[in-house]
């Protein structure tokens, strides 16, 4: 007969060993390095004096912002091969080693930008097979090794803005591949030498060089350089330091959307909270001197809280990706929400972006709605509540709406992810939004939202990947300003403080970017960077003779910045 007693150690010493080993295997699953933040699928790395040899498993998007090593080695990526993105940015690198990123066989998008690379090895993008989309601007390469970009056949954009490329004998292999690959290359100029200085690369032909005989290359312009640099430098630093946005609360939770409004005198700001199902209401502690839970909707996976106040009653549109979208009243008898109204599930099926307006003293509100079989659609208060009014369109999965005033016209603009951006036009006879146009070139906008200057129009164009834009209305059209390097955007929204008009420009993949309205020249000038995962929304708060900026983010905590004016009399 047997011993019970072994067979129940031994079942102890089996399961001992099973935890012992699972615990190994957590041991051995990289942790996020120091110096470097790390979501689901991101990391963000910053100050940091080299590059890290272990991440997560799961992470696939890699940034480096501002970090302290000059060069990217050989090899430095063969520990994280399931890298599809890699970005350096605002950092001190002037050398791109040979098969530096070796092992990234599923890397697509490359952006090494805002550095001072000056050397490239001509090995440098060995093994980047899926690589489709290249940045190099803003370095100071002066040429281009031959046949760098060879083996890279997948490639469909290629950006080399902001370099000083020198349109010699060294290059001319680069204006052969130009005419024969089928990637797209933004508009480059020749920095030198003087027989080709101005001319756009892209309009060079193989023949525009004599390579038999030797000639003198004229260099740069070494004083013009220095003294653009310089005033640049002067120009940013009195942008910069005089105003800026100084982190003033920090928020525990992330979110999706942000709206503040005003009800009863008093400011409030609400979030769309997609993963703890809320719509959370702060409120402005007058004593504390903070942002304070005032109330909160519970709803399913939410997408956008809206505030609509009319008569001086409140009402929030709840849209939500599951279970409908709904609306709520607020009564201020028994100050709490209550639901008043579902909305038509059948039309609103992924709601993705919620807009309120007035025309003519009618209120409305528009739902864009991003699903194959949802439609966008216009609804409109009765006095009682809100009905359909009007469905704009099928099947375009439109991704934002914005309302705006075109010739002291109501018009909307629609962004969609299989259209350019569609313009409507109220029509006063019909009281309906009839299709006028769209905006020409512009493919994968994601939102649009406009802002004035001097009673000029003027819309920013979100782009995730690419170009985001700012365009100017002429009266006919609108016809573009500038262009800014969009690196993982969802958001590229003004706002206005004061007398200050800012554009906000944020990043999945690297630091969000505020640019300042720069009257004399007419465009937006770099002011400042903030640290926000993800962000999605930012909306503004005046109170107690402050202003405040809130800025929503999907992955990682909510933040309230302080615009502060910084006295340099002293």
């Amino acid at each position: 007969m047997g011993h019970p007693g072994r067979g129940w150690m031994l079942l102890v010493w089996i399961v001992a060993v099973s935890f012992l080993l699972a615990d190994g295997r957590r041991l051995r699953q990289p942790r996020c390095p120091s110096g470097c933040t790390c979501t689901k699928d991101n990391a963000l790395c910053e100050n940091v004096r080299s590059v890290p040899h272990a991440f997560p498993s799961d992470v696939v998007s890699l940034s480096f912002v501002k970090s302290g090593f000059n060069e990217i080695a050989g090899g430095s990526f063969i520990h994280t091969p399931n890298l599809q993105l890699l970005l350096f940015t605002a950092n001190s690198l002037d050398l791109i080693d040979e098969e530096a990123f070796l092992g990234l066989s599923h890397l697509e998008y490359l952006f090494i930008e805002n550095n001072r690379i000056a050397s490239i090895s001509p090995f440098a993008f060995r093994g980047l097979k899926a690589l489709i989309h290249l940045s190099l601007a803003y370095n100071n390469l002066e040429t281009l090794p031959k046949d760098v970009f060879k083996g890279m056949d997948a490639l469909t954009k290629i950006d080399l803005r902001g370099n000083n490329l020198i349109c010699d004998c060294k290059l001319k292999w680069f204006v052969e591949w130009i005419h024969h690959t089928n990637a797209t290359l933004d508009e480059i100029y020749c920095s030198g030498p003087s027989i080709h200085q101005g001319k756009k690369i892209n309009d060079l032909q193989p023949h525009s060089f004599d390579c038999i005989t030797t000639s003198n290359i004229s260099s740069i312009d070494q004083e013009y350089m220095f003294n653009r640099v310089f005033l640049l430098y002067v120009h940013n630093f009195v942008v910069s330091s005089f105003l800026e946005f100084a982190s003033y609360q920090l928020l525990k939770f992330e979110s999706i959307s942000v709206e503040s409004f005003n009800f009863g005198n008093e400011q409030f700001v609400v979030f769309a909270q997609p993963f703890t199902g809320t719509c959370t209401f702060l409120e402005w502690d007058h004593v504390e001197m903070t942002f304070r839970t005032y109330d909160i909707i519970e709803s399913i996976s939410t997408v956008v809280c809206k505030p609509i106040v009319i008569d001086n009653q409140l009402f929030i549109i709840v849209a939500q990706l599951f279970g409908g979208s709904h609306i709520y009243k607020r009564d201020t008898s028994s100050n709490k929400f209550i639901k008043i109204q579902d909305i038509d599930i059948l039309r609103i099926r992924k709601p993705n972006d919620i807009e309120a307006f007035e025309i003519d003293g009618e209120t409305f509100f528009i739902i864009a709605d991003s699903s194959k079989a949802g439609s966008t659609t216009v609804y409109k208060w009765n006095g009682i509540g809100f009905y359909s009014h009007q469905s704009l369109h099928l099947w375009y999965r439109d991704t934002d709406v914005e309302y705006l005033e075109i010739a002291n016209k109501p018009h909307l603009i629609l962004s969609s992810s299989s259209q350019r951006p569609v313009v409507y036009q109220w029509n006063r006879i019909q009281k309906k939004f009839d299709r006028r146009t769209d905006i020409p070139d512009m493919e994968d906008v994601f939102s649009v939202k406009h802002f004035r200057v001097k009673g000029d129009l003027f819309i920013c164009l979100t782009r995730f990947i690419g170009d985001s834009r700012v365009m100017r209305w002429d009266g006919a059209m609108f016809k573009e300003v500038q262009t800014f390097p969009s690196r993982g955007s969802m958001v590229f929204q003004p706002v206005f403080v004061s007398k200050w008009q800012y554009a906000i420009l944020g990043s999945d993949y690297s630091l969000t970017q505020v640019y300042q309205w720069d009257t004399n020249r007419g465009q937006f000038v770099p002011s400042q960077e903030l640290s926000i995962q993800a962000p999605r929304g930012f909306s503004v708060v005046s109170v107690d003779n402050r202003v405040f900026l809130f800025a929503s983010s999907f992955k990682g905590k909510t933040q309230i910045y302080e615009h502060i004016m910084i006295d340099l009399s002293d």
